[in-house]
């Protein structure tokens, strides 16, 4: 399996509902890291996964919609805890709709998987990987 990954950065505010986050239910700020993943069995005409600057400019429009805002306040998100995991998987099906639309070019359609990994820090991250 041949794959590239390509990273950006988000800066969000949130907070969670449920005992088992402790102080976490209370409002905070969590900066994450974010790498995603293209993955496929095959390279394409070109001898490339995807087209890595196309990946990158994707995968920063994805997060654009996320930096800066405090999830909370988000319609999208009411009533969810916007954990690590969940947002790893929100990325990662954002990116997918655009492989899907086509703006990841042509060849993109060849891709088999996505994962998306949120770094919380440099000891802890989520993941989460989907088929396409």
């Amino acid at each position: 399996m041949f794959s590239i990954t390509v990273r950006d950065h988000i800066m969000i505010a949130h907070s969670f509902r449920g005992e088992v986050f402790g102080p976490a239910q209370r409002l905070h700020g969590a900066t994450f890291l974010v790498d995603a993943t293209f993955r496929r069995p095959e390279l394409d005409d070109d001898n490339i996964v995807v087209d890595i600057g196309l990946a990158t400019q994707e995968l920063g429009k994805v997060v654009a919609g996320l930096n800066y805002r405090n999830l909370d306040d988000e319609p999208e998100f009411a009533g969810i805890n916007t954990s690590t995991e969940f947002l790893a998987k929100y990325i990662a099906d954002r990116l997918a709709d655009r492989v899907a639309e086509g703006a990841l070019g042509e060849g993109a359609r060849g891709l088999t998987a996505i994962g998306v990994a949120l770094h919380e820090s440099h000891v802890a991250w989520a993941s989460y990987e989907r088929t396409l």
